[in-house]
């Protein structure tokens, strides 16, 4: 989490109320905000601060977690009641780790609804990104390749080895995602920006010099 409270507070909600959910909850914080560690306290979730950097906030987390499986949700994440449920399905036949679908909260408009469509098949035939909710069991992930510790892609060098390490594939069910980003600097816009940013990393470029001009034009 980074400056995101609301969400968070979303987030957790959404977790307390599934009936069989996680065993435990580990917020990693990027801004050692005083109200984000009350928050945890009072849910009774485990609290560290970091650095804002969100590889090394998700591999610190896969540390510190003590589950034999590992699921990292970005704060704005809206995962499905029985998404816990659903993982430890997937792991029981055998899956070392996957992802949930991806689609977007709120009403379901058309451009919604194609956007989410051409990102359930980019992840099917390329990448997964964090914000669909990742999982991994845990001794799986310390033999991997783990996240990156870099503030953008850091998901990308963790799914190609657990790819080549075994069974890795979607979960038959979606994690609602925020719009607010694609509301705030247009649909076309904001879509644009996050291919010519993924082309610009297959280019070459280093993730740190990304970060510095995502956060100059306003995203996040």
């Amino acid at each position: 989490v980074l400056s995101d409270l609301p969400a968070l507070v979303q987030l957790l909600d959404c977790l307390d109320s599934a009936g069989n959910g996680p065993e435990q909850t580990v917020v990693i914080d990027g801004n050692a905000s005083s109200a984000c560690k009350r928050i945890c306290t009072e849910r009774q979730c485990l609290y560290l601060a970091l650095e804002p950097n969100r590889g090394r906030q998700l591999d610190a987390g896969a540390v510190a977690a003590s589950g034999d499986v590992l699921w990292f949700l970005h704060a704005d994440s809206v995962p499905p009641g029985n998404g816990a449920d659903l993982i430890r399905r997937c792991v029981e036949v055998g899956y070392i780790g996957g992802y949930f679908g991806f689609t977007f909260t709120g009403a379901q408009r058309w451009y919604k609804k194609a956007l989410s469509a051409s990102i359930n098949l980019r992840a099917r035939i390329g990448t997964p990104y964090g914000d669909q909710g990742l999982f991994v069991a845990r001794h799986v992930y310390h033999q991997s390749a783990g996240y990156a510790p870099t503030p953008l892609f850091e998901e990308v060098h963790l799914v190609k080895s657990l790819r080549r390490m075994g069974r890795f594939g979607p979960v038959d069910a979606a994690i609602g995602v925020s719009p607010r980003r694609w509301e705030r600097d247009g649909w076309v816009r904001r879509t644009l920006n996050n291919r010519l940013m993924a082309m610009a990393y297959m280019a070459g470029i280093s993730p740190q010099r990304l970060a510095r001009y995502y956060h100059s034009i306003g995203s996040g």
